[in-house]
């Protein structure tokens, strides 16, 4: 019974975040994450631009929330928004920033779009970026054009976690045009990414300098627990003179 209703609660959550994704469009929406709390339901928007999702006097807000109570039966939602720093790292804000451009110059600059949106990823410190535009550009047959520039991985853990991806869909008057881009972000941590220390030079006199600072500091702490001081002795300490014999 709990496995049912901990994964009735996650299916509530995934048609939360579908239903606010597909209501969002042209806004700049990144994704959306929902917490719970003792007031209810907090539900987190990450945006762009969070002056059109709030409206003029708040409206869109609220008319959000009103719909997410009715239609999802929610006690008490609270729907906040979230800016996001660098929109330009972000895969699913660049891939809907493509689909803006081309339902708006059409697909014959699709060339233009794709290096323009590159250059501006890789200027925010990405470490590289894939954008693959499939159907009918810029001829009556469909095709897929990959464009790519820095340093993207394609298998592994890295590319499974660290790499950021989305999907997305232009509708033309030609027909439906699929966009996916791959980002790599800068904060990323490679498994080959190794730092050499320099290395220093240290003259004899430092050595032995040091040396004698250890067996001081070694002669300290003996004598602060009672042990006895060790010292070195006399080559000439134990033998006696021909005048003592």
């Amino acid at each position: 019974m709990i496995e049912r209703k901990f994964v009735a609660q996650k299916f509530k959550e995934f048609q939360i975040q579908e239903y606010i994704t597909q209501s969002l469009k042209n806004v700049g929406h990144s994704h959306t994450r929902m917490v719970k709390t003792p007031l209810g339901e907090k539900i987190i928007i990450f945006t762009s631009r969070p002056g059109l999702i709030v409206g003029k006097k708040g409206q869109n807000i609220k008319q959000l929330t009103k719909t997410l109570k009715k239609r999802f039966d929610l006690e008490n939602p609270q729907i906040e928004i979230s800016e996001v720093e660098n929109p330009n790292l972000d895969a699913r804000i660049v891939a809907e920033k493509i689909v803006d451009a081309l339902e708006k110059f059409g697909s014959e600059k699709f060339k233009a779009i794709s290096h323009k949106i590159m250059g501006d990823v890789m200027k925010s410190g990405a470490l590289g970026i894939e954008i693959t535009i499939s159907g009918k550009v810029p001829s009556a047959r469909a095709k897929s054009w990959r464009f790519y520039t820095g340093y993207l991985k394609k298998c592994g853990d890295i590319a499974v976690t660290g790499v950021k991806r989305a999907d997305a869909q232009a509708q033309l008057k030609t027909g439906i045009i699929g966009v996916k881009v791959r980002i790599m972000p800068p904060d990323i941590k490679l498994p080959d990414d190794i730092e050499l220390i320099e290395q220093k030079e240290v003259k004899a006199g430092e050595l032995k300098g040091e040396a004698n600072h250890e067996r001081e500091m070694t002669e300290t702490k003996a004598v602060s627990e009672g042990k006895p001081k060790k010292t070195r002795r006399k080559k000439n300490e134990n033998k006696g003179t021909k005048a003592d014999e």
